[in-house]
């Protein structure tokens, strides 16, 4: 896949992304996506794209590992993230969910993540210092809180499930304020070409409700039974 067509898909929510999945399948039988609220670091920040990198916590009950071993997975976990696929997204499971407690994300984590290079992170889990995380590394989190709690790294690599998105490492995550989706592989190279059908079916409906001296009924329903099969609300 291009960086071309990566830039092109980071241009447009996430929505429209579930909607060009849903055109090249050729139905609504895609359920992929996240399916409860999230809280968005930075609303006016856009879409992120890029390759999943996983990674498991919990924050609840303190560990029952030694110092020495939980360092030992810090270590590795940052060597994970150095050696990553770029563009990538971490998307982190809080195992304790929906029961979360702690936040691994916050200021300090937040200027790690973006040092390594990564687009952003995607979590069931909190996240912390509103005001002072990292600019330019939007995070979109299960809840927003107070502590960090036990927070503590389980694994990494590992297959996660986050507010029902279920998510393999190497995936391709889009992801804004309405919430994340992952793009099937054998359909990237298709989402623009079935963006432009969308947004072209879009136009000629949205253009016949605009009408000069209010709706023509006809003229919707035209609109409607011409294009609104490439429409998805």
């Amino acid at each position: 896949m291009t960086k071309q067509v990566l830039e092109f898909i980071q241009g447009y929510d996430t929505p429209t992304i579930v909607n060009a999945i849903e055109v090249a399948l050729g139905t609504r039988d895609f359920h992929n996506y996240t399916k409860n609220p999230l809280v968005a670091s930075d609303p006016s920040a856009g879409a992120i794209v890029g390759w999943a990198v996983t990674a498991r916590i919990r924050a609840k009950h303190a560990p029952n590992e030694t110092q020495e071993t939980l360092i030992q997975r810090r270590t590795e976990y940052y060597h994970y993230l150095k050696a990553s696929r770029k563009p990538c997204v971490l998307v982190m499971e809080d195992l304790d969910f929906p029961d979360t407690r702690g936040a691994w994300w916050g200021e300090v984590n937040s200027n790690i993540h973006k040092g390594f290079g990564l687009e952003g992170a995607l979590t069931n889990g909190q996240v912390r210092d509103m005001d002072e995380l990292v600019d330019g590394f939007p995070i979109f989190a299960g809840s927003v809180g107070v502590s960090h709690a036990f927070v503590h790294l389980i694994d990494i690599g590992k297959p996660v499930n986050v507010l029902g998105l279920e998510v393999s490492e190497g995936d391709l995550i889009h992801a804004d304020k309405h919430g994340a989706t992952v793009i099937p592989e054998n359909l990237i190279d298709n989402i623009p070409e079935c963006i432009e059908k969308l947004i072209r079916g879009e136009s000629h409906v949205i253009n016949a409700a605009r009408r000069d001296g209010g709706i023509d009924i006809d003229q919707l329903t035209e609109s409607w039974n011409k294009f609104g099969g490439e429409i998805r609300n």
